[in-house]
């Protein structure tokens, strides 16, 4: 399949099992009277292996060592770009940052790294299912820096066009999108 068909098939799948009408109250607070819950497309067979190639398309040529972003919006999609990054021989390993460390066990911020293995020096990029003023996402970038990562991108899968450019450009973080939600409402 083409990149511009799997990308018309990708909208049609979170358009079908993602993006929905009426009032709701999103993580920022805002009220809406539109919203995207992406974890039915993350989820999704075709929905994963969509978002994860056309992610991947998109961030091949950052020299990424490290995706990852919040839990749990980026969980699924961390997982699935690390694998498909080891299939084309380009790997690019995942973690996650908790929103609250674990209170037992080894406590950690970052998850996902072998012992010894640290984000020191690493070229990362922070990914997001959807994204609205970004202020979730800078939770993670904050967490990768404080860990010595590198944060060399924001990227999201939808971007609700609420300010998220603007907080990234404020924490020095370049931002870019797969999808806007404008494309979605004017469907």
């Amino acid at each position: 399949m083409s990149k511009s068909a799997s990308r018309a098939r990708l909208a049609d799948i979170i358009h079908a099992r993602s993006f929905g009408r009426g009032e709701i109250t999103l993580a920022s607070g805002r009220k809406s009277d539109f919203y995207f819950n992406l974890k039915p497309t993350m989820l999704n067979p075709e929905g994963a292996s969509l978002l994860a190639e056309l992610t991947f398309d998109a961030l091949k040529d950052d020299k990424l060592d490290y995706i990852g972003g919040l839990e749990m919006g980026a969980v699924p999609l961390a997982g699935a770009i690390a694998q498909l990054s080891w299939q084309h021989g380009q790997p690019i390993a995942a973690f996650f940052v908790r929103k609250k460390p674990k209170e037992h066990g080894a406590r950690l911020a970052v998850e996902g790294l072998a012992k010894g293995e640290t984000l020191q020096g690493k070229r990362v990029v922070i990914v997001e299912d959807v994204t609205t003023t970004g202020g979730s996402a800078v939770k993670a970038v904050d967490a990768v820096r404080d860990a010595g990562g590198e944060v060399v991108l924001a990227f999201t899968m939808v971007d609700r066009e609420e300010g998220a450019n603007e907080t990234f450009a404020q924490a020095g973080v370049p931002f870019r999108s797969l999808y806007t939600a404008a494309e979605f409402l004017k469907r």
